[in-house]
Formats: structure tokens, sequence, C-alpha cells
């Protein structure tokens, strides 16, 4: 069975269990109907998987693997800010008239520097440590830029990646400061499961393990009784990952160069409302 049920699972239980709910605090998010939309939650869940036994992806429920791979990309390789390169609307509340979500995201990536060697982004900057100075410990990105906090449309989430070599083997470490489990846990392991293997495959490395740290692990009030639910559907073997191995360079993979053999899941659809 997928071990990424089992730590979900996990997961989800302890925080309805011994979670800390924040219903006598005043919170910013809201429902669609004006009620404030409470949680109940858990300080820093760290969860580790290791991608050369499986791929984390969820089988008690569906995880939209190509709408997760669209949304990396526009991050990460088109490093936009702009909801006219991403094919989906899971952006668009956050976006103003033109489509911009401010300097969050993808505008922090493509901010270039000055180093030593030359002027990076901070992309740029990881592909090329991994191949010259794969014994760095310093290849980090970080997208939690306080100077321009005050013009993104939403803080970054997941904020931060630390990529650390062993031997053949690249592993990584996903920095979240704020996780809604039902909605977004297991899309943020997929996606960064996959770059951690884009990064590897074009720098001649084989991917580890990725650990998530996440901060604040929450459920919404009225999701309690969705993820009540889900945690008890039938779990099934985890698929296998096909990555078109043509590719060796980072800006060459596309959302069909990524494949999910044998996925089998929970086809319920559930009619989850989102907190704005």
């Amino acid at each position: 069975m997928s071990k990424a049920d089992d730590i979900f699972i996990a997961n989800i239980k302890d925080i309805l269990d011994n979670g800390v709910w924040d219903t006598d605090c005043k919170v910013r998010p809201k429902w669609s109907d004006g009620t404030s939309a409470h949680t109940v939650k858990k300080f820093c869940i760290v969860n580790r998987y290791n991608l050369e036994e499986e791929f984390p992806v969820l089988t008690i429920r569906r995880t939209y693997f190509k709408s997760c791979i669209n949304e990396l990309l526009w991050i990460w390789q088109k490093k936009s800010n702009n909801i006219k390169d991403l094919n989906s609307k899971i952006w668009n509340q956050w976006a103003d008239e033109n489509g911009s979500i401010g300097k969050a995201y993808g505008y922090q990536l493509a901010r270039k520097h000055k180093y030593s060697e030359g002027e990076f982004d901070q992309v740029d900057r990881v592909l090329y440590d991994l191949k010259n100075n794969p014994a760095s410990r310093r290849i980090i990105t970080n997208i939690y830029n306080f100077d321009d906090l005050h013009e993104m449309n939403l803080y970054p989430c997941a904020y931060s990646m630390t990529f650390n070599v062993s031997g053949d083997t690249l592993n990584g470490i996903l920095n979240q400061r704020s996780n809604d489990m039902l909605t977004a846990n297991n899309w943020n392991v997929v996606q960064y499961a996959v770059l951690l293997k884009m990064f590897a495959q074009v720098s001649g490395l084989k991917a580890g393990q990725l650990v998530h740290v996440i901060a604040d692990a929450h459920i919404y009030d009225r999701h309690v009784p969705i993820v009540k639910e889900i945690i008890e559907m039938p779990r099934h073997k985890a698929p296998v990952l096909e990555i078109d191995k043509s590719v060796n360079n980072f800006y060459d993979f596309t959302v069909d160069s990524f494949k999910l053999i044998n996925y089998e899941f929970n086809e319920k659809k559930y009619d989850i409302p989102v907190a704005e």
C-alpha cells in the first residue's frame, strides 16, 4: 500500500486527536458566507518520503497530477507570477485585473543576483551548483522576501527548499509555513517530489529523500467530516512515476514529460468548501 497514504492518515489522526483549535482567536480566512474559517492544527509536522522506494501520491483520494505539474512548472520553470501563463484556475482568487499575483512565487525565483561565478537567478544557481559544487551546503532557495511581502497577493506557503547531495543522491528539505492538509498537503508533496527528480535527472544524480517540514499543519472546521471519510477509504499500491529520460535540460521538461503508471485511487469527488 502507498506509504504516502500511511503518512497522511497518521497526520490527520494526530491533528484531530491532539491538535489545538483557534476558535477563540480572530482569524483572517472566511467562508463564502462570511463566517470565520477556523482550524485545528499541530505545530511542526515533519514527514520523510523516500523517492527511491516509491512515488508519494495519495490513493485514498485522487491528487490531480497534471495540474500539480502545471503549477510546478509555472513557478519553477516559467518563473511566472501571472495566471495567464497557468493552465488552471487555482490562482484566480489571488490575481489582480491583469492576472498578476504580485511579487510572489515565480517572481522571486526569477530575480537575478551577482556571484563570483556570474549572474544567476535562484533556479539557475541551484542548477549550477548541483553540477559544479555538489558538495556545497549552501544550495538553498527562499522566496519569503520580506522586502516584497507587501506587494504579494498571497504570502508564500511553501517558501524554501534546501538541496543536499550525498554521493550520487540528491535529497531535499521543503519548508512550509502553513499547510491546508485536505486541499494542499499531498499536492505540495507531489510537486516537490517531482521537482527533486527533475533537478536530479539533469544533474546526473538520483533522487533520494524529500523531507517536508510544516510549521502549521491544519484542518479547517468544515473539512473535518471530509477528512474523516477520506482516511477510511481503501488504500492501493503506489503508482510508478515515469519521466522522459531524454530530457537533460531543466527548461525542456513539459507536463507531458511525466506520467503516473497504474495510478489507482478513490474516485469519489468531494465538494470541498474553500476558505479565502
